[in-house]
């Protein structure tokens, strides 16, 4: 196999890397923008910060497009960032920044389905062992209770369903991405889906919620604007960006496995900003990286 394409290159390894970091950070500054805005300002604004930044990339090119690729991209920008974008604020209103980022590791799983059943795609026995490793390893991050045990699936918050649902959002858009765009540049997928739903995150932030007046009288509103500015233009832009690559050059199955890598940082964050790490969460974090160990080695 062509090292080059191949899913365990260097290019493809690093891109896993950079991305766990970008995206694992998300949680906290969620959580930051959070103590100003609501959910839906949140996500509105960080799809603005995001298609902002890549409008000299986005216009230029968005004039070359066919009537098909531009309902792809729509599709893409919806996807794969507009409506997790509301979600998993949403989420956070009721789940920890760490439960968030581990929760977000179930994508994987819905990829297999989605694929199999919408995309006629399969997938291997090491695969398949290294995706059930992995899962065991997010079921014990869910379900282990603070003073030790373990809890029902049943005791999950109910706010779970809304990273749920985003991970079944990103599932699809990893194979659309994958099935649609093979004329397209990872740049101009990653520029052009956000400048499709920009009209759409403008319309909702400034005529239907507060964000104007919260700018102008909450004491801290400044501050959270930062880090949500920071989510949209580093978590969303320049990470889809580089998500994107890593798609186009590996397997869907390959760049899903960022999720399983993402809680790692995100609960590390959790900790720092004081939410508790026992020992059942060290378990699920091991069972974690073996899986993706397992899944993916030569």
């Amino acid at each position: 196999m062509n090292s080059a394409t191949s899913e365990n290159s260097l290019k493809n390894w690093t891109l896993l890397v950079v991305l766990t970091l970008i995206w694992g950070s998300s949680f906290i500054l969620i959580k930051r923008g959070l103590e100003v805005f609501s959910p839906g300002e949140v996500g509105a604004y960080r799809m603005v910060a995001a298609a902002s930044l890549l409008l000299p990339l986005s216009l230029p090119r968005i004039k070359n497009l066919s009537r098909t690729q531009v309902k792809n991209l729509l599709l893409a920008g919806l996807l794969g960032s507009f409506i997790p974008a509301f979600l998993f604020p949403l989420a956070q209103t009721q789940l920890s920044s760490s439960l968030t980022g581990v929760l977000n590791a179930l994508t994987p799983l819905f990829v297999v389905l989605v694929g199999a059943v919408f995309f006629n795609t399969r997938i291997t026995r090491r695969n398949a062992l290294g995706l059930v490793i992995a899962f065991v390893g997010v079921i014990i991050l869910v379900t282990y209770k603070e003073g030790g045990g373990w809890d029902s699936l049943a005791g999950i918050n109910a706010y779970a369903l809304f990273v749920i649902a985003a991970c079944i959002c990103y599932s699809f858009n990893l194979h659309v991405i994958k099935t649609r765009f093979t004329k397209l540049k990872s740049i101009e997928i990653s520029s052009i889906s956000l400048l499709m739903i920009l009209p759409l995150a403008l319309i909702y932030l400034f005529a239907g919620t507060q964000f104007s007046y919260k700018l102008v009288t909450h004491p801290h509103a400044w501050e959270a604007l930062g880090y949500v500015t920071l989510l949209g233009m580093v978590g969303t832009a320049t990470a889809l960006i580089l998500f994107n690559i890593m798609v186009k050059s590996a397997s869907p199955f390959f760049a899903s496995l960022v999720t399983y890598t993402i809680p790692i940082v995100a609960i590390m964050w959790g900790v720092l900003d004081g939410e508790v790490l026992l020992l059942g969460h060290y378990l699920g974090i091991a069972a974690v990286i073996l899986g993706v160990w397992v899944g993916n080695r030569k």
